[in-house]
């Protein structure tokens, strides 16, 4: 009797019930006798600022209270691309930004903001959210399609309607991990309670240790060795080839990369344990923090930093990002790259406070017209680069050994430049293609000498009847991997993650789920089982023997039965392509020329 619970509903074409219309939006208070309908409106995005603005002022008035609590529900995107996909309006996320405007307007003071959605746990999120808020909850990592336990939720809640934000947040993240754990889904959980009054020492610690990254920056072998460090730190949603980038990386993997070069690091570990004030996270998160921070492990382009910009806690964490992006570009003039310009132009102002209202108390909205904010174009020619960085040289060009080994030598310019190195196989079908079957980390190097040769021994996975998938690496962990496939489920586009445990050999899906949005950025959320009868095609994408990509290519429809497990196995017998892939630093890679491999029963060799 002492809860009032208040939802709107909208942006979805169909409700898994009768009662709710998708042809309209409607607000409805819930209790424990169901739901009634308070009022409804014409269909407009659910992404709109004014939309949750409005809806605030609706929930004070009509349900006044000494606690508030503001919880969004649907698809996250992390600190860019922020949160929601409406399905009626589908091209469009409300930004972090949008969302901290919307709540300045709607006027009111929450205990806890939660965010029931992928990726939201970011220090972006928090600083913007700690205007309007005493805690946030979020998950750095995606979350199963069912999201957070509302009947734990709601149950302590009306038995103890004076428990605070960290009281609750307990429960959410208690309750949500359990349900996690009976489907099996526990180990890549995530979600946490911050308490926003703390954000402030973690953003001015981070601004100190940002600064000596971005002087680092300058120092070749120095920096390179952060990189790696950041690139190898626990990092959420999506972050390949195949599935696309989400940037997310936690925050304090990103300071733990830079511990052994800045003395200002160990503060913003502090600050960052302080502020997480409780933390639920399952094995193939054990390191994570609690809050994640964008950095560009692949710029996806100009309007991603743009937006970037607008949000970043730090003036030299921005420059920073700059300089990589730059890189990404121009890798090879980077050492003559100066941007403080950007620096001057940065405002240390993250209040969301450049709107003015009219009569009504609708927004004007003004275009942004401030020096420095088309610092990003040159972003907008990186797909011209992919595949062939300017940051990676050679001291011995990519060649074929006596004893039948594949390798190359890097020059210290190129070392410096070089953030990993793995391998590209293709498989050849005979016609005027190759399809790619993934990659493969085995690769033996030494980033001391820069001398890098092939470990393949031709093994791969797929599925039961034989077909290669074509796989990426998303996570390695204690015992087993996990890997991501692109494949047609039933007719639809999906990505099937699996997990190899390398101690015993077994290969077992996990789940099926859409990835990363090309339009609005917004991760899929993860969790759809495989079911008995339903059909998988692999899905590869082609290239022509210059190696440009020519579309995809669709295997055979396989039928999923009951415990099936994947594959590990010699390939069949056929003709191959082997290439390195280095990536650099800068988000870039270089794909050299591939060689010849052949598959011949238990024998595999490289040939000229």
């Amino acid at each position: 009797k002492k809860v009032n619970v208040i939802v709107e509903t909208g942006g979805c074409r169909r409700w898994r019930n009768s009662v709710i219309s998708p042809k309209k939006l409607q607000r409805w208070s819930v209790s424990g006798q169901g739901i009634s309908l308070l009022e409804e409106d014409s269909l407009s995005p659910m992404t709109d600022e004014r939309e949750l603005a409005d809806f605030i002022q609706f929930c004070a008035g009509k349900a006044p209270a000494d606690r508030y609590i503001l919880i969004f529900w649907d698809h996250g995107a992390g600190s860019v691309n922020g949160f929601g996909h409406d399905e009626t309006y589908p091209n469009d996320t409300m930004n972090i930004g949008e969302i901290s405007r919307a709540l300045k307007k709607g006027g009111v003071k929450f205990d806890f903001i939660g965010f029931d959605a992928c990726l939201m746990a970011t220090i972006e999120t928090a600083n913007l959210m700690s205007a309007h808020a005493n805690y946030l909850i979020a998950s750095e990592e995606t979350e199963p399609g069912y999201g957070w336990d509302y009947e734990a939720i709601g149950t302590y809640l009306g038995e103890n309607p004076s428990a605070d934000g960290e009281e609750l947040g307990r429960v959410v993240c208690k309750s949500f991990y359990e349900a996690c754990d009976e489907i099996g889904a526990a180990d890549g959980a995530t979600l946490s309670v911050t308490d926003l009054s703390r954000i402030g020492a973690v953003t001015s610690t981070f601004d100190t240790y940002a600064k000596d990254l971005y002087d680092l920056a300058d120092s070749g072998a120095d920096f390179t060795e952060v990189a790696r460090g950041i690139a190898s730190a626990d990092n959420y949603g999506g972050n390949n080839r195949s599935e696309g980038y989400t940037n997310m990386v936690d925050i304090a993997g990103i300071v733990e990369a830079g511990k052994g070069s800045s003395h200002n690091a160990q503060p913003v570990l502090d600050a960052i344990d302080n502020a997480v004030v409780y933390k639920v996270n399952g094995s193939d998160h054990k390191n994570a923090s609690g809050l994640s921070a964008y950095y560009p492990l692949q710029v996806q382009g100009s309007s991603e930093l743009t937006i970037f910009q607008d949000i970043c806690v730090s003036s030299y964490y921005l420059g920073l990002v700059d300089k990589i992006a730059y890189g990404y570009v121009n890798a090879d003039t980077v050492s003559d790259y100066y941007n403080m310009d950007l620096l001057d132009s940065f405002i240390n102002d993250w209040s969301g406070n450049d709107y003015e209202l009219d009569d009504d108390g609708d927004y004007i909205y003004e275009e942004d017209t401030e020096e420095g904010y088309s610092l990003w174009d040159f972003l907008d020619d990186l797909t011209e680069v992919e595949g062939e960085s300017s940051a990676i040289t050679f001291d011995t060009e990519p060649y074929l050994a006596d004893d039948g080994t594949f390798g190359f030598v890097l020059s210290q310019e190129g070392l410096d430049n070089t953030e990993s190195v793995e391998a590209m196989v293709f498989l050849d079908l005979g016609g005027d293609d190759l399809i790619c079957i993934g990659e493969t980390t085995d690769v033996i190097g030494d980033f001391d000498t820069g001398e890098f040769y092939d470990n393949f021994d031709g093994y791969w996975f797929s599925l039961p009847d034989g077909q290669p998938l074509c796989t990426y690496l998303v996570e390695t962990s204690d015992g087993y991997d996990v890997f991501t496939t692109p494949i047609l489920l039933n007719g639809q586009e999906k990505y099937l993650r699996f997990m190899w445990n390398y101690q015993t050999g077994a290969v077992t899906p996990l789940d099926v789920w859409d990835g990363i949005g090309d339009i609005t950025g917004a991760a899929g959320r993860p969790g759809e089982q495989l079911g008995v009868g339903d059909t998988i095609a692999p899905l590869y994408d082609a290239y022509d023997y210059d190696g440009n990509e020519s579309g995809y290519y669709t295997g055979d429809n396989y039928t999923y039965r009951r415990g099936d497990e994947l594959a590990f196995s010699l390939l069949f017998d056929g003709d191959y392509y082997y290439s390195f892939c280095v990536n650099d630093i800068y988000g870039n890679y270089y794909l050299t020329d591939p060689v010849n491999f052949i598959v011949d029963g238990d024998q595999i060799y490289f040939t000229e």
